[in-house]
């Protein structure tokens, strides 16, 4: 197949209205980034559409990357012609040949936004439509459910023609929808969390909690890992690695058996605001999936969302296991994700955690302890970590000292 255009269509960016250029602006940047490897195209944004100019790149590497970019609703294997009708319907019948003899049955959309062309829509369909069917002997029309719908799209400056069409990643671009913390603990859930919400058009930094010597050097490569697997669907990851040994130390010595999962979940929230507050994200998220365990359930995440006046998204809130594990294996995280390495979460589990826990429990159980120069110890001595492109830049660093990849490369 020659390909010489890729054409994108933008889905849910249709619904923007004076938002929409800026949308289309940060989807625009985000598909170059992504295709910054190639060097030859020329990527060209319009109010509704996205044209790539292959200039003989494979065209089939091009779309694998695509497919992988939010904001993406569709995108087809275009051509470009004159908007001149014996080259509209030259190009079109072309564009179906190259399909060979394995499609039997077609029909024409024609979407013509440039008014001033002779024919109008209807009338084009059928000039199209006929001459296809005058110029071939295999083929036949069904409006209905056709092998492939030659699509043509009528424009003052060029016609460009499609035949079928891949469907991309949907959502928003990432970016457009402000930053989110989330909690990265190494399991299945919450790198999906990651997923959903950069479909949603959020850009995310992490916080991991590790718990030396409790917790190996395997369990955060893996949580390195899983960071770098995430750039896949965005342009970095900024991972803060927070040492939680003194803090779940203290949390076992010192609070009651059964509500040590609870107070260690909220004092991860404390620290968790803490840093999003210097590194200005507007929401917590976690991987938490209501009833999964102890300390998701209802009663659990009221008292524990009780520390933070930031909104806490849980984007898995409804979803049972084997629609994350789908999703998990889908993303390429799941094989990461279920190394036998431990996290944080799962030392020192109590034997009976409270499914109930109450805030005035809570709280006479914490004024018998003061957290609060272990949290700020914590959070000035985080290690933090961005990972672009799948290249990793390590430092021990408070937010000032923080690796900028971009003065790197």
């Amino acid at each position: 197949m020659n390909v010489e255009y890729i054409l994108i269509r933008y889905g849910e960016m249709t619904t923007k209205g004076k938002n929409r250029g800026r949308f289309t602006s940060i989807l625009r940047e985000n598909v170059r980034n992504r295709l910054k490897a190639y060097e030859k195209i020329k990527i060209t944004a319009t109010r509704d559409r996205m044209y790539i100019k292959l200039n003989g790149e494979d065209h089939e590497k091009v779309a694998a990357n695509l497919k992988e970019v939010f904001g993406i609703h569709t995108f087809s294997y275009a051509r470009k012609v004159d908007t001149e009708l014996d080259a509209i319907k030259k190009g079109a019948l072309e564009a179906i040949n190259e399909l060979g003899d394995n499609v039997k049955t077609f029909k024409v959309n024609v979407q013509r936004s440039y008014k001033q062309f002779p024919l109008n829509t209807p009338q084009l369909n059928r000039e199209l439509g006929g001459y296809i069917l005058q110029n071939t002997e295999h083929l036949t029309v069904d409006v209905h459910q056709p092998d492939v719908a030659v699509r043509v799209e009528v424009r003052d400056d060029a016609t460009y023609i499609t035949c079928g069409e891949e469907y991309g990643a949907g959502g928003y671009p990432v970016g457009v929808g402000g930053k989110v913390m989330l909690l990265l603990s190494g399991g299945i859930d919450s790198p999906v969390a990651a997923y959903m919400l950069l479909k949603r058009g959020v850009s995310i930094e992490a916080i991991h909690f590790e718990s030396p010597p409790f917790t190996s050097d395997r369990a955060k490569q893996k949580v390195f890992d899983l960071a770098s697997k995430l750039t896949r669907y965005c342009r970095r990851v900024t991972l803060h690695v927070i040492p939680f040994t003194e803090i779940q130390k203290a949390i076992h010595k010192e609070m009651p058996a059964s509500y040590t999962m609870t107070i260690m979940r909220r004092v991860m929230l404390k620290i968790a605001e803490q840093v999003s507050v210097d590194r200005k994200a507007l929401a917590l998220a976690t991987g938490e999936s209501l009833g999964q365990v102890a300390s998701q359930t209802l009663e659990s995440m009221h008292t524990i969302n009780e520390v933070t006046n930031y909104p806490v998204l849980r984007p898995l809130l409804a979803m049972d296991k084997l629609e994350i594990m789908d999703i998990a294996k889908k993303i390429d995280t799941y094989d990461i994700s279920i190394r036998p390495y431990e996290d944080c979460c799962t030392i020192f589990t109590p034997a009976n955690p409270t499914t109930k826990p109450k805030r005035d429990k809570v709280a006479r159980y914490e004024s018998r302890f003061d957290f609060t120069e272990l949290i700020n110890e914590a959070v000035v001595n985080r290690e933090s970590i961005i990972f672009e492109n799948e290249m990793i830049r390590n430092q021990t660093s408070t937010k000032e000292e923080e690796i900028n990849i971009d003065a790197l490369l």
